[in-house]
């Protein structure tokens, strides 16, 4: 493992700032992490970016490239946070509008945003369409990981995570990641965040080095803990319907009684957000209203054994 550094400055050298100088714009932790994250997605070294949180890593990313009066095409139905920071950017000009992203993006969006799959329905974009329409495109594929996605080899020109997710994996990790198609992109953003003081802290970031050296074996694990999973929900009378992509641990499907199931589990954690070695599930309707369906539930599926899974899940139904 990389030795944690959390210095805040370093010595200059020869009278000059070195590679590293100053924490809020750079340290060795951070970098060793970013490193490792660009050669998970395919990009350059020097082109992966932490922050603070996937939410800072959504506003760098929105605030260094865009200017006031531009539109920003979002996928219909993604993470719904998504959608209340960019009403917020609002107030300084942003303006956003929601499409089907499993067709051609709207005439006239400066900048496309995706989500592979959505959070939580589940779609997946239309890359060449997106790819093929003159804005920018950036890719949210928390979901996904770079196990089954890299956005930058499907036209995209920017990856985004949040990291707090299965990248970070264990629940002990708030962290976002942008990763840029080019040096210049990459630069612009590196920047902001340093005049922004939204970097990465050292600490998460070697929580981070820590999970990647896992991420592989973990998703493969996850995904098929979700299939098998899918099979017996697609299956079972008290479920109505049944979301998921075909690969990584995200599902969602409806029940009439939601508020039953969260409060019968035994095993899985009725708690938000994903991504972590435990299982969780919530009802979305109590963060989302009616832009869910009432009996809508998100599952995060964990690294616990399927069968054990399944067992709490039924006596939950039933």
């Amino acid at each position: 493992m990389e030795p944690l550094d959390r210095s805040t400055i370093w010595p200059y050298e020869g009278g000059e700032p070195g590679a590293f100088y100053y924490q809020r714009y750079a340290h060795p932790t951070g970098v060793a992490a970013e490193r490792k994250l660009a050669e998970l997605e395919g990009a350059p070294e020097g082109q992966a970016l932490l922050f603070a949180s996937g939410s800072a890593a959504t506003t760098a990313l929105l605030v260094a490239l865009l200017e006031p009066g531009q539109t920003i095409a979002l996928a219909e139905g993604a993470y719904y946070g998504t959608g209340l920071l960019f009403a917020e950017l609002g107030r300084w000009g942003l303006r956003y509008v929601e499409f089907d992203q499993t067709g051609p993006p709207p005439d006239g969006a400066d900048l496309i945003w995706l989500e592979a799959p959505s959070n939580p329905f589940l779609t997946m974009p239309d890359f060449e369409a997106a790819a093929a329409a003159p804005g920018r495109v950036v890719v949210d594929s928390t979901a996904s990981t770079p196990i089954y996605l890299r956005p930058l080899e499907r036209g995209a020109d920017f990856a985004v995570h949040s990291a707090t997710k299965y990248l970070g994996g264990h629940s002990d990790v708030l962290l976002g990641a942008v990763v840029a198609g080019s040096e210049e992109d990459a630069k612009r953003l590196r920047d902001f965040r340093g005049r922004t003081g939204i970097v990465a802290a050292p600490d998460p970031c070697w929580l981070l080095l820590r999970s990647l050296q896992t991420l592989r074996v973990r998703m493969e694990r996850i995904t098929a803990g979700a299939q098998a999973l899918v099979e017996r929900l697609q299956a079972h009378p008290a479920v109505e319907v049944v979301r998921y992509p075909g690969f990584g641990g995200l599902l969602s499907f409806d029940v009439a009684d939601p508020h039953k199931v969260e409060t019968s589990l035994r095993v899985i954690k009725n708690a938000t957000s994903l991504g972590g070695t435990e299982s969780a599930l919530e009802s979305r309707s109590r963060w989302e209203g009616d832009r869910v369906p009432p009996g809508l539930l998100r599952l995060s599926v964990g690294l616990e054994d399927p069968d054990e899974l399944w067992a709490d899940l039924e006596q939950a139904l039933s």
